[in-house]
């Protein structure tokens, strides 16, 4: 009987230690195409600034557009028919004190550009829990830049890149589970599977495995963004549109 209980758990152990050899190999292919989709996008990017913030602010301007509509329809229902619509979005007066010199313009535009850059919603186009708040952030990025100064600019700027814009997410509730050490194991090694195949399955992993060459890539965007561009201009054209 007691031979039998140590063939079982040295069963078992040989097979905790075979789970976690396969998650320390799935880990690392995962890390590897993390890293080169990561840099390729990086490189992306890079290329693509202009189109991104344009994007950016014009789906922020568009999303603006579609709230006005939506508040002056209640409105309309409200007052019935002596509601008497107003075109566009109303306009708030910068003051003179919110006009800054040249020089703290070119700063304000400095820090914009990169802010912009390093939290935009597609740089985390692999983690969805993020795009949100992604999207969240660098709407209120673009609204300090357009109606704040440089020093409100500059606090923000260094908020987002301490790394504590992003770091709003609830922890998994798994967590508060406790788990068998063998579940515990094959509760990864699924995750991990799961995360691998998402990651080759991604478009620009595909570009970057398919293609002769990746960054033709670059075309490809600047086309897409460039219509998506022509789009959110032609849905915001009706709306007042903020001093850059």
């Amino acid at each position: 009987m007691t031979k039998n209980k140590l063939s079982v758990s040295s069963d078992n152990e040989q097979e905790q230690l075979h789970l976690k050899a396969k998650i320390i190999l799935l880990q690392k292919e995962l890390n590897d195409i993390e890293q080169k989709i990561n840099d390729f996008e990086a490189v992306l990017r890079s290329h693509l600034i202009d189109e991104l913030i344009e994007e950016q602010e014009l789906t922020v301007l568009y999303k603006k557009v579609q709230f006005a509509k939506k508040e002056k329809r209640f409105a309309q229902k409200k007052k019935g028919k002596n509601f008497k619509e107003v075109e566009g979005l109303k306009v708030i007066a910068k003051s003179n004190t919110n006009i800054a010199s040249e020089d703290e313009q070119k700063e304000k535009k400095r820090l914009y550009r990169e802010a912009m850059l390093f939290v935009h919603p597609d740089k985390f186009s692999m983690h969805d829990e993020k795009i949100d708040l992604a999207t969240e952030v660098t709407t209120k990025l673009i609204e300090i830049y357009q109606t704040g100064n440089l020093a409100e600019l500059q606090i923000f700027h260094t908020h987002i890149f301490s790394g504590n814009a992003m770091m709003h997410f609830p922890e998994s509730s798994d967590k508060n589970i406790i788990y068998k050490e063998d579940a515990y194991l094959q509760n990864e090694l699924l995750k991990l599977e799961n995360q691998l195949q998402l990651a080759k399955t991604k478009h620009t992993y595909k570009v970057l495995t398919e293609y002769e060459n990746p960054l033709t890539f670059i075309d490809e965007l600047k086309e897409y963004y460039q219509d998506r561009i022509f789009k959110l201009k032609k849905r915001t054209r009706k709306a007042s549109m903020f001093d850059l």
